[in-house]
């Protein structure tokens, strides 16, 4: 008789891992991965688990109460649609397919819309937290076909993280439909890229313009972790400054070669942006500053030819931190406005209904953007759910006021010692760009329509305009 309640297919350590959460939680989980004999070894190393170790597909599907709840756990790309069309004519109406890799949103509005077709039910869930999250506690959103929800939620809610004043809300809901609960992931991974990249930045001035040994620098991200920066990568950033190298000595983190790689989600989240047409500009330029890292050879050879600046800021020591950390709160902010500005522009675009103080609620733990201020974003959007941009809200816009001072004197202290910021930089450019009510498009659409004739609109009467420039300057 079948006897499991979920089944898994993909043990790499992020499917191993999950197996080992809802198995903890009291469910019986059926595996299967092409190499079989992962199978047997992981059943092996877990002796006494309520766990099914499958041989092949069928046995799997063989295994499972209906609906059949199956979670697939490979790589991104053709191996899933394979593994789809595998599964469909052993499964019945009704049963489940659920996608917990890092799948591209429009893979997902396709599959979403093909698997119903055949009858079933599919599922697309983002899954973050890395390896210890996937064994303790993610941040899963799930999005898809809403009808498979109360068949998943209860397992899917009993594994993800856990926050509140009782540790009782779990970082799991329904996102929506399609690929919505994959997109919600991905705008996830930009901003992590984007909140990184903030960080490094401010690294690299406290470092490199106050000259701040790592011992100190511990005790700076130390302090940071206290207050409104509270957060996941803070809090590991200050870690990471007290680890010795085992082979030389010396901090390990002055060993790490300067090239940071990439797996695509960062990109994949600017390039919708600009097919949506919205100024995600800082985690644009968070995958651009990777790119540059990554020409290691070239900024060598440019560093003989243009020797950077060697000096340190000769101002007040103390108060500089706070100006950085004031930058780095402010820049954070119109980061995660660039990211639901996104969202917002995606749920309109392909008609979603999506509750934003509930995704910021479920990055509240278990997931690497997650931060003590995600509350405050939830408690905007439980103001005004309609909040067409988080700087409009009175808290956030009140942080920006007071931070400004200190955001453009640290912007301009690192520009004037020749210390890259770009994300600094593009946040604080963004946000002058936002607040003005005219910018300089006047003369950029006068432009176009003196080469390409593509018209403009006037100020001062309703329609559409084209002026003959050549004409009109030599009639002058």
């Amino acid at each position: 008789m079948p006897s499991c309640d979920i089944g898994l297919i993909g043990l790499a350590v992020m499917g191993e891992n999950l197996v080992l959460n809802m198995e903890s939680r009291g469910y019986q989980v059926a595996v299967f991965n092409r190499t079989v004999s992962k199978v047997d070894e992981f059943t092996k190393r877990n002796p006494g688990k309520k766990l099914t170790g499958c041989h092949s597909l069928q046995e799997l599907v063989a295994s499972l109460k209906s609906p059949r709840k199956i979670m697939m756990m490979v790589k991104a790309g053709p191996a899933v649609d394979n593994l789809i069309g595998e599964l469909l004519p052993l499964l019945s109406k009704g049963d489940v397919l659920i996608d917990g890799g890092n799948t591209y949103f429009p893979d997902t509005n396709r599959r979403t819309g093909e698997v119903e077709k055949a009858g079933l039910l599919f599922v697309g869930a983002g899954v973050s937290g890395g390896e210890e999250g996937a064994l303790k506690g993610p941040s899963i959103m799930p999005g898809g076909s809403a009808a498979a929800w109360p068949h998943i939620k209860e397992i899917f809610q009993k594994i993800s993280a856990k926050v509140g004043p009782n540790n009782d809300i779990p970082c799991c809901e329904w996102v929506g439909p399609a690929g919505s609960g994959h997109y919600v992931k991905m705008v996830h991974n930009g901003i992590e890229y984007g909140d990184m990249q903030l960080i490094c930045e401010a690294y690299l001035i406290l470092k490199d313009a106050l000259g701040l040994s790592n011992q100190e620098l511990y005790r700076v991200f130390d302090d940071w972790n206290r207050g409104e920066l509270q957060s996941y990568l803070i809090e590991i950033t200050r870690d990471i400054f007290t680890v010795a190298d085992p082979e030389k000595g010396g901090s390990l983190v002055d060993k790490i070669l300067d090239t940071a790689q990439q797996k695509g989600t960062g990109k994949w989240m600017s390039q919708h942006a600009l097919d949506l047409g919205v100024p995600t500009t800082l985690v644009t330029e968070a995958v651009f500053a990777r790119c540059l890292s990554a020409q290691k050879a070239f900024r060598t050879r440019a560093s003989r030819v243009f020797p950077a600046p060697s000096r340190q800021y000769p101002g007040d020591r103390h108060k500089f931190i706070e100006d950085i950390r004031q930058a780095l709160y402010a820049s954070k902010i119109t980061s995660y406005a660039q990211g639901f500005v996104q969202l917002e522009a995606a749920a309109s675009e392909f008609k979603w209904e999506l509750n934003y103080g509930s995704i910021s609620l479920l990055w509240r733990g278990g997931c690497i953007i997650r931060a003590r201020f995600l509350e405050d974003i939830k408690r905007a959007f439980d103001k005004n759910p309609r909040l067409e941009n988080l700087l409009l809200d009175d808290f956030f816009a009140a942080a920006i006021r007071k931070a400004e001072p200190s955001w453009r004197h640290a912007v301009a202290q690192a520009i004037e010692l020749g210390l890259p910021v770009p994300a600094f930089a593009a946040a604080l450019t963004c946000f002058d760009g936002y607040r003005r009510e005219r910018l300089p498009a006047n003369l950029l659409q006068a432009q176009r329509d003196y080469f390409g004739a593509h018209t403009y609109q006037r100020v001062d009467q309703e329609g559409t305009f084209h002026t003959d420039w050549i004409r009109a300057r030599k009639l002058e």
